[in-house]
């Protein structure tokens, strides 16, 4: 199955262009690697795959002509991705040396790692672990080189049969008329269904790797199919990165949305209600109300007009906006109502558009800016749902901007700038910013995607906001940029996205009159920012491992009273406090001091007011601050300029 095929003693040049912009002059056939033991031998032992053109391959792939080139490490994030897709081939590999019988399904990298999904009648657990590294460590000390073969439809079905692995022939039969190529990969006995790129051999995959946990996981992620069994793993290419990374999963784990959420009373959810779908308890939805009603003073000031809108529609609206074509298998089936067929929504976009052609708009009402936080609905596989990460109810924070041409990109930086101040708010100020061109499928004409496609680029320009070009990665309505922020593990999380949207406008037929006389289409842009409430909060969650800031905490302030003789003053602090706008619960129960503190330390709760005695005695108060203890006796006036203090800062 070797691919490789030798470059012979042509004399042909190509050239080769360095990210730099800097060019040598090689032979024609000249791999990627070669290249990079001609930079230094550093660079070649760190190298794992090269971007050609844009397309990730094989450090082993002959260069043909003249390209631009760039030599992936584990540094650049196609890099990594590599890596660990092939760590996830050695795993399996592994697996399948232990228990032949096993079958695989699916096997890519995900954020910090890898998994696969195995179907085995026989139950892996943590106790088998070290069994399978021990293998995996034999694998790599085999350097076995990795060969690719495409195949044809009818001879990857045939091979994948005869080796008893059905999953990967239900894959094959769902790239059948595809068009898309079907490629193996083998490393000695091994041979997996793979688009690839790999490593050169499993010699480049070291042993720093580390398998982490096994979980039950529905095929295709539908609940109708068989379990599978998805081991999780990951690998690094030193020591030092792995313990880095062990060490964030430990903090991770204690920083879990879920856990936190039951632990601090903010939300759960009920299966009796139905998976994915929220319960806010009080305290969650007061800090639901609080980030809500931030957002929308926000964007009041911003020049945003506020809407809301159904939860349901007609069907037609759907047929209009063409989710019904392309959305399908995420919406819920529809209803009938007195004959006619409902739709819960999944999308606000439609009601928004609807309301802008509610009457006739001048290039004098643009921009128009509509907001909305609406709740949609989406059918998500209940093998994929994730405590707050990925549900079947949310609310979007959603927005459309319809503006004249010449105004795109003063809009665009618009966004951007409310984009920051409000990340800011949140306490996220390190993200990773990427510019999405235009797809081989796409709605609009060519003019069109290049004139929004500079817009974006501009306004990210002129903000001075560095970013990466993600080619080809654009919705197929329109260009866009999207925003991970990086939480305090140095996580990144999708939130943010500005896209410019052809398709809506066409549809629903929006036009603005110009000051030519003539109807003319707007630039619509569809933005959200913080992408959507639930999810938001699951991160803000694991962010501050529920310490909230104090603008955000549900109780800021837990007053103490040592015995019930010192109830009276308590209730009066907290009558004083709740007249200056704070947060305020008094602990009645009857306990001791010292569990009281400990209650109100475990909830997180920022400011604690201790009274007793000496506090009735002289009409003072003693304050402990979360984390740091006790600070002493002094007046409430000190102790509410002090909030006031923390809270201007925040």
């Amino acid at each position: 199955m070797d691919w490789i095929q030798e470059a012979g003693n042509t004399v042909s040049q190509i050239t080769i262009t360095f990210p730099d912009k800097s060019q040598q002059t090689v032979e024609k056939g000249t791999t990627p690697l070669d290249i990079a033991r001609q930079i230094s031998n550093s660079l070649a032992k760190r190298a794992v795959a090269a971007k050609v053109n844009g397309r990730i391959v094989s450090l082993l792939e002959p260069l043909q002509e003249s390209a631009e080139i760039e030599i992936l490490t584990f540094k650049e994030d196609e890099g990594r991705e590599v890596f660990w897709h092939s760590s996830a081939h050695l795993m399996a590999q592994a697996i399948k040396r232990l228990w032949p019988e096993a079958q695989l399904g699916i096997g890519p990298p995900i954020d910090d790692g890898f998994y696969y999904d195995i179907d085995l009648d026989r139950q892996i657990t943590p106790e088998d672990f070290p069994l399978i590294e021990q293998e995996m460590a034999k694998i790599v000390d085999e350097n076995l080189p990795t060969e690719r073969k495409v195949l044809s439809p009818e001879a990857a079905i045939d091979f994948f049969r005869k080796n008893h692995e059905l999953l990967k022939v239900e894959l094959i039969e769902d790239l059948k008329g595809s068009g898309e190529e079907i490629s193996a990969y083998s490393q000695g006995e091994f041979t997996d269904l793979c688009r690839g790129p790999h490593v050169p051999s499993t010699g480049y995959l070291g042993k720093n790797f580390k398998l982490l946990s096994v979980a039950g996981a529905y095929w295709h992620g539908d609940e109708k199919n068989k379990m599978l069994q998805r081991i999780y793993a990951t690998n690094y290419p030193d020591k030092k990165l792995l313990k880095q990374h062990l060490k964030r999963l430990e903090e991770a784990k204690k920083r879990d949305h879920r856990r936190l959420g039951r632990e601090l009373d903010l939300f759960s959810i009920n299966q009796e209600v139905g998976p994915g779908l929220i319960l806010w308890h009080p305290k969650g939805a007061l800090m639901r109300h609080l980030i809500e009603d931030y957002w929308k003073k926000e964007h009041l000031k911003s020049g945003y007009q506020l809407v809301s809108t159904p939860h349901v529609a007609k069907l037609h609206l759907w047929e209009t906006s063409g989710h019904t074509n392309f959305y399908q298998e995420n919406m819920f089936r529809p209803m009938e109502v007195e004959e006619v067929e409902y739709q819960l929504k999944p999308m606000n976009c439609p009601f928004h558009m609807t309301i802008y052609n509610s009457k006739i708009r001048s290039y004098r009402d643009l921009p128009v800016r509509f907001a909305e936080l609406g709740t949609v609905y989406r059918y998500e596989r209940s093998g994929v749902l994730h405590g707050l990460m990925r549900v079947r109810g949310f609310t979007q924070d959603d927005a459309h901007i319809y503006c004249h041409p010449d105004q795109l990109t003063d809009e665009i930086i618009g966004v951007l700038d409310l984009n920051a101040r409000m990340l800011a708010r949140f306490g996220f100020t390190e993200y990773d910013v990427y510019l999405s061109t235009r797809p081989e499928k796409f709605v609009g004409t060519e003019e069109g995607w290049e004139h929004a496609t500079e817009a974006l680029r501009r306004a990210l320009e002129i903000k001075q906001m560095d970013y990466k070009i993600d080619p080809g990665e654009g919705v197929f309505y329109g260009p866009k940029i999207d925003i991970k922020i990086k939480d305090v593990l140095g996580r990144s999380w999708q939130c943010s996205t500005i896209q410019v949207d052809f398709n809506l406008p066409e549809r629903f037929d929006l036009t603005f009159v110009d000051s030519d006389g003539e109807r003319h289409r707007p630039i619509t842009i569809h933005r959200a920012l913080l992408g959507s409430i639930e999810r938001f909060f699951g991160i803000l969650i694991e962010h501050y491992a529920g310490n909230f800031p104090l603008w955000l905490a549900p109780v800021q302030v837990m007053v103490l009273p040592i015995a019930d003789r010192h109830f009276e003053m308590a209730r009066r602090v907290q009558q004083e406090l709740l007249a200056k706008d704070f947060r305020v619960d008094v602990d009645e129960r009857n306990e001791k001091i010292g569990f009281k503190i400990r209650e109100a330390e475990v909830a997180k709760v920022p400011f604690m007011v201790i009274i007793g005695d000496k506090e009735v005695e002289q009409n003072k108060i003693s304050l402990r601050l979360k984390g740091q203890g006790d600070l002493g006796q002094m007046d409430i006036s000190e102790l509410i300029k002090r909030l006031h203090d923390e809270l201007a800062v925040e």
